[in-house]
């Protein structure tokens, strides 16, 4: 999570694949903060109670970390996905697991990707194979997003509304 404050605001992007975009991100600027390595994630539910109310539970491990992260309902917008986040960082992910469940949390959905992370000021771009095709995800200000876009020769048809929650779904 990049941004400043508790809006996540962020496009995802079908790519052909990373590796060309690979080159392009760093001649636009970006650093590369992670290698690709395997992110596996966990969405919790309490009896449909989250998913009724457009809202998500990710139990998250990448890079040796864990993260535990709530996404609120989303806000409408034409390109942009922007919904209320909040992340912490978590030392043990079986405690947490254990935590979630006594609460009468249940995994609902495990997904895997390979994702690289670069970084350019509060501008994060983080390239993901996943099962279901190549993605860019642009995740920072309007402005910033929309400047990156451009820059990567990157249009608004190749916009996925979807979430991978729901592509992995599907």
């Amino acid at each position: 999570m990049k941004h400043a404050g508790p809006l996540e605001v962020e496009v995802k992007l079908r790519i052909p694949s990373t590796g060309a975009l690979h080159e392009k991100l760093l001649r636009a600027g970006f650093t590369q903060a992670h290698a690709a390595a395997t992110e596996a994630n966990r969405l919790w539910d309490r009896a449909g109670a989250l998913l009724a109310q457009d809202c998500a539970l990710r139990l998250r491990q990448y890079g040796g970390q864990a993260t535990l992260t709530w996404k609120g309902p989303k806000v409408a917008d034409p390109q942009l996905k922007i919904r209320p986040e909040l992340e912490t960082a978590v030392a043990d992910p079986a405690a947490m697991e254990g935590i979630l469940r006594a609460l009468g949390f249940e995994p609902v959905l495990e997904m895997a990707k390979t994702r690289a992370i670069y970084l350019r000021g509060e501008l994060e771009a983080c390239l993901d194979d996943t099962p279901y095709g190549s993605f860019l995800e642009l995740e920072g200000e309007r402005e910033a997003i929309a400047l990156a876009m451009a820059q990567l020769g990157l249009g608004p048809e190749q916009i996925e509304p979807r979430s991978y929650a729901a592509l992995y779904s599907e």
